[in-house]
């Protein structure tokens, strides 16, 4: 087995004195030899760390020392290199950025459905199913019947669901993301707008993924994730699609055979919206990241895609 434990987590806790557990948090994973992100926020924690199994124990069990944050969960991979070049704990606003004040999305997990009682949740007529990822995400797959909020970024989900709302009658609300987070996040908004019957799926679509029988699924596609895999499948197995690095959205093999793809620089979906000063940033950025791979080094540019938000 690989030497390097990645391990994701979030969790949403009023930790209204956050500031105060960032230098300490920091001096510990310092200390572990782990690298990576933490974000903090009055509302909680989020981030993506990886290192030695030691390591990755010590600084969980910090985490699971602040209010609030003693149920932590979170989700391990393995890797044969650290991801991450350093290590970095940043105070936010928001742990995944909303643009909503004055919610509490730390009551959320009284709200979740457990994997296995999806299928009948969101087969129920009466439901309307949000997906609550950005277009990109939902591009590459979705549940059965998902409503599309066709949003650029999780801050468009606001405005997105009052208007709908405004034009569309309904009962009840289930609503999915990657892996919780952005529901966990959306279904206490929904509350705040006076939404009383509206769920989330526990563990988002990776865990459905994970726990589901194919045979038994109403998932259809791939799911983008938020790593160097770029999409799985069921069982959570690496899917078909590779990322462009100016973008960073999902490609095909079909989308690397167009004229307007160019490795590091630009893709189908991008070649029209970039400036050409652009292009020659990405194109000397490729150029690094080309002899930094040929001297065995990791460049920098070339880190694991960005978070989920």
């Amino acid at each position: 087995m690989s030497n390097i434990v990645v391990a994701a987590f979030y969790k949403f806790a009023a930790l209204p004195d956050y500031a105060e557990y960032q230098a300490p948090l920091h001096d510990e994973a310092m200390d572990a030899d782990v690298r990576g992100t933490i974000l903090l926020a009055k509302e909680g924690v989020n981030g993506t760390i990886a290192g030695p199994r030691a390591g990755i124990d010590r600084v969980l069990s910090h985490l699971k020392s602040l209010p609030g944050c003693s149920d932590l969960e979170w989700k391990e991979s393995y890797a044969d290199e650290n991801p991450f070049l350093r290590m970095k704990v940043r105070l936010k606003k928001e742990i995944v950025t909303m643009g909503v004040g004055d919610i509490e999305p730390e009551k959320s997990h009284e709200m979740y459905v457990e994997p296995h009682d999806w299928n009948n949740v969101i087969s129920d007529p009466d439901t309307i199913v949000i997906d609550t990822r950005n277009d990109y995400e939902v591009s590459i797959g979705t549940f059965e019947g998902a409503i599309n909020p066709k949003t650029k970024s999780f801050r468009e989900f606001p405005e997105w669901f009052r208007k709908f709302r405004e034009e569309h009658q309904f009962k009840k609300v289930a609503m999915f993301c990657t892996g919780g987070i952005r529901c966990e996040k959306s279904t206490a908004f929904l509350r705040s707008e006076g939404v009383d019957d509206v769920v989330h799926l526990k563990g988002g679509i990776l865990k459905y993924l994970e726990t589901v029988p194919k045979e038994e699924s109403r998932w259809n596609g791939e799911c983008f994730v938020f790593d160097n895999r770029v999409s799985v499948g069921h069982d959570l197995e690496p899917g078909s699609y590779d990322m462009c690095h100016a973008c960073r959205q999902p490609i095909t093999a079909e989308d690397k055979q167009s004229e307007h793809y160019r490795p590091g620089v630009s893709c189908p979906n991008c070649h029209d919206r970039l400036t050409e000063e652009q292009k020659r940033n990405f194109a000397e950025r490729q150029k690094q990241v080309e002899l930094a791979k040929a001297r065995g080094e990791t460049h920098i540019g070339m880190q694991t895609p960005k978070s989920e938000g």
